[in-house]
């Protein structure tokens, strides 16, 4: 099941993140841990779509089967009426199956859901230096834009001083200087 594989993921991507122990570094692994709990929140929702037809498509063959039973004893026709009964039992037997798996996979989608808020709290912590986690006084971190502003301008400024270090390694392996 792929939340199962989700949470063994995040345990160890949590895991390791713990032993390192820098704050920094585990905003990275906390962002991987997001994009895969992302992607699965994406598959629950495309098999919640899935069994949400195939119930309607299930409650239809239901409803067919309960008609053709009641026509079937309305004109005494015994054979017809217990192979309608046979159908309405099983369909309904069916339906009931499926909406117990569109309910667990509604909860399982309310399980991810919040596992990724979890996530995304812990990587605001990681990507202000505090350890995933870890709480400061009544709010491990409060809502600050200046903060986010801030992280999202060195985030731009190391990025563009990552960019400016590959283009030089270019031009040094093409023996170009400036």
């Amino acid at each position: 099941m792929a939340l199962d594989d989700l949470r063994a993921r995040l345990d160890q991507i949590l895991g390791d993140l713990e032993r390192a122990g820098d704050a920094r570094n585990a905003a990275s692994g906390l962002f991987q841990a997001m994009v895969e709990t992302k992607s699965a929140i994406a598959l629950i929702k495309d098999a919640l779509v899935t069994s949400a037809r195939e119930l309607a498509v299930e409650q239809q063959h239901l409803t067919d089967a309960e008609r053709r039973g009641k026509l079937a004893a309305e004109i005494h026709d015994t054979e017809t009426a217990e192979l309608a009964e046979i159908w309405t039992t099983k369909h309904r037997e069916r339906v009931a199956l499926l909406e117990r798996k569109h309910a667990v996979q509604q909860d399982e989608l309310a399980y991810a859901e919040r596992q990724l808020e979890e996530m995304s709290n812990q990587y605001r912590q990681a990507k202000s230096g505090v350890s995933p986690g870890a709480t400061t006084g009544a709010s491990a971190l409060p809502e600050d834009p200046a903060l986010d502003r801030e992280g999202g301008r060195l985030d731009r400024e190391a990025q563009a001083a990552r960019v400016q270090q590959q283009l030089a390694d270019l031009k040094r392996k093409l023996g170009k200087q400036d």
